[in-house]
């Protein structure tokens, strides 16, 4: 819970200054104003007092107990404060001077060595270069930002302490409430993983919201937030969205992921909700914290204006939630407390000249009705609408009602009254009903997420040995990379079919298994320095004879040595064909931040140029595989359509399985492809027609 550092009984801020426009200086002033009810020890090297208190030269003089200290001194004396701290026994530190990481690799040395410092003492630092750390349940703001938020349930930790200002002055203006609120800087020690764990059960944060650079050890964030957004909604702003500087890649996976897909698949998995913007991290967040979760995704709308309404029901539709049909006894009790010409239908229409007893009326029956799971009420300004009253009664409604209701006060001149009103109630309020609906979608979103069971990973009978054995004689050879004639190998150690085939180093090899497996057949240059066979011409397909076989073998060796004469020539893979089927994709490309990062899609070669593909780190669920294969576009197609069957969905399921098994048995697999991955009809399986791999140098 990091007591130390959010409920401390005492702060030493070492760099305390008497100049107004100093850090030192502002830090002090404002805990004094924020109101912090502990011991406050300026540490300053001058004698006399600073606003009010007396300073001390060193944390050495102080006779009492620290819990918590503030750094705001330059760069260089960070180090030896921080072991005064630690042999003093302080709890936890905030350092917010600058001129570590960022500065260079001197910086960074210094940074590390803040860390040792921190494990040696058994000691938590937040920062360096960073904004504070405030915390309104111990009145406590400990940091150099101007104003002081209100007390509320939402939880705050960014990255950048820039961003940490303009959300406090937009909170501010808003009303917004934060329990906590992190700048986390450079991270030397504490980081977002650990302020999750902290406050996952931390009765005073209802909602956790942040902004993200980067996750160090993703494998942990993903394990902790997942476990952590089964109670309470996570929301982030992750910056960063391309994926500039990424490795170069050989592979169709590593070619398609980059570091924004495995963010994407993290976060998805982990149940963190991405928020696209500020504004929209501040609409969730007010939501989640205000109101209860939707108990379906069935809304209702009550409206003064039928063009907000409709425009309601469009965005409604658009983010998958549903219309909720209200029941015969609710709609008859609303004709009889509406005017004749309202509507009585979902979006229930109150009418232009609606007072705030006809808003109440209709929002008690709607909000009682058992179909609906929330509630959004939408008022236009007009002549005689009572702003202020109708807030009133939509509050009433509101505190009373077991579905969260959303509110959409359209203007701003007019409605601040009612605006506030809502406010001092806990009903969000949204500018546009899009906005609301947005709100919506995120909370019954979170309401499935709860309510699916942790994750179960599941393990297959293999052969590791086997494939350790592989990898073994591949690295003897002083090689990386994997192609067919040795992949297929693994794909069998691991359980996944494979057609029959045979490595021929001669053509008349070629013809004699040929011959043998029965015709057609499929033929591929087998050399350890060729993956990508078919840009130099080195797959022929549909071979029907021995004469075909012969020529093929001699065309595909010569172009081999032609494009590539320093490439290792094994010979050719002869290969059963495999006939009927669906290609699709199945890879991994393992992300320095979060590990293998596995990929389904539409195979073939237009693969890189459809992109029609989904990802998920591994290991992960049946379910979750489930899911992955149901996001790409063309699942349509496996599922089958125009009378063909459907594919073998369980099959690939299951091949999606052990592959994720395979590359978490073995890390050192850093690129794979299986294309094609050839899906028969229901009941048929699968089988795995070419395969490459890449192990880590």
């Amino acid at each position: 819970m990091l007591d130390t550092l959010f409920s401390p009984r005492s702060i030493a801020v070492v760099g305390a200054s008497r100049t107004e426009g100093k850090l030192g200086h502002a830090v002090l002033a404002n805990l004094i104003e924020g109101g912090f009810q502990g011991s406050l020890y300026p540490i300053n090297p001058r004698p006399g007092d600073i606003l009010g208190l007396p300073s001390y030269a060193s944390l050495d003089d102080i006779e009492g107990e620290i819990d918590l200290a503030v750094i705001v001194i330059p760069s260089k004396g960070v180090l030896d404060v921080l072991e005064a701290c630690g042999q003093l026994g302080v709890g936890s530190v905030i350092v917010i001077s600058a001129g570590f990481r960022e500065t260079g690799h001197e910086g960074l040395m210094a940074e590390r060595k803040m860390a040792e410092i921190a494990d040696q003492y058994q000691m938590r630092i937040v920062g360096p270069n960073c904004l504070g750390v405030i915390d309104t349940l111990a009145s406590m703001n400990a940091s150099f930002a101007v104003g002081m938020p209100r007390q509320g349930k939402i939880a705050f930790m960014s990255q950048s302490g820039a961003l940490c200002t303009s959300i406090l002055d937009i909170a501010l203006a808003r009303s917004v409430g934060f329990s906590r609120f992190v700048s986390l800087g450079n991270k030397a020690d504490l980081d977002e993983i650990d302020f999750l764990e902290a406050w996952s059960d931390d009765p005073e944060s209802n909602v956790i919201m942040g902004y993200v650079e980067g996750i160090a050890d993703g494998a942990r964030f993903i394990d902790v937030a997942r476990r952590l957004t089964k109670t309470k909604p996570v929301i982030v702003i992750k910056s960063g969205r391309t994926s500039a500087g990424s490795r170069a890649v050989s592979s169709h996976t590593g070619t398609l992921a980059g570091s924004e897909r495995a963010y994407e698949a993290a976060f998805k998995q982990a149940g963190v909700i991405r928020s696209s913007s500020v504004g929209n991290l501040f609409d969730l967040s007010i939501a989640f914290a205000r109101q209860p979760l939707p108990r379906n995704d069935k809304v209702a709308i009550v409206t003064n204006a039928g063009g907000p309404g409709i425009m309601a029901t469009d965005a409604i539709e658009q983010m998958g939630l549903r219309l909720a049909s209200l029941a015969e006894e609710t709609m008859a009790s609303l004709r009889q407390a509406l005017p004749p010409a309202a509507s009585v239908l979902n979006p229930v229409d109150v009418l232009g000249d609606a007072l705030a007893d006809r808003y109440q009326a209709a929002l008690r029956l709607v909000s009682a009705d058992p179909s609906v799971g929330a509630l959004i009420v939408i008022l236009t300004p007009q002549f005689m609408t009572e702003i202020e009253e109708t807030a009133k009664a939509v509050a009433e409604v509101a505190h009373q009602s077991e579905v969260p209701v959303l509110a959409c006060f359209m203007g701003e001149a007019n409605t601040q009254g009612g605006v506030r009103i809502l406010t001092e109630h806990d009903v969000p309020n949204y500018i546009v009903p899009e906005r609301a609906v947005t709100a919506l979608k995120a909370m019954a979103d979170q309401h499935r997420w709860q309510d699916r069971p942790l994750p179960q990973f599941e393990a297959f009978e293999v052969n590791r040995e086997r494939v350790a054995r592989i990898f073994e004689h591949v690295r003897a050879d002083s090689r990386l990379q994997i192609g067919d004639a040795e992949a297929r190998d693994i794909l069998e150690a691991y359980c996944i079919p494979i057609p029959g085939s045979k490595l021929c180093r001669t053509a008349e090899e070629a013809v004699a298994f040929a011959e043998e497996a029965g015709y057609p057949v499929v033929m591929k240059i087998a050399s350890p320095d060729i993956l990508h066979k078919t840009d130099i011409g080195g797959v022929r397909l549909n071979i029907q004879s021995a004469p075909d076989v012969r020529d093929s073998f001699d065309l595909m060796t010569f172009r081999a040595m032609r494009h590539m004469p320093d490439a290792e020539i094994w010979g050719c893979l002869v290969q059963q064909q495999v006939r009927g089927g669906k290609e699709v994709i199945v890879g991994m490309n393992r992300d320095p931040q979060f590990g293998p990062l596995m990929m389904f899609g539409l195979g073939g070669i237009y693969v890189e140029a459809l992109k029609d593909v989904a990802f998920r780190i591994a290991p992960f669920s049946r379910d979750e595989a489930r899911e992955m294969m149901r996001e790409i576009r063309s699942f349509n197609l496996l599922r089958g359509v125009r009378g063909e069957p459907p594919s073998d969905i369980e099959a690939s399921t299951d091949t999606l399985l052990k592959l994720s098994q395979l590359v978490t048995d073995f890390p050192e697999v850093v690129e794979m492809d299986i294309n094609p991955l050839m899906i028969f009809e229901e009941g048929k399986g699968v089988m795995g027609i070419d395969m490459r791999l890449v192990l880590a140098s």
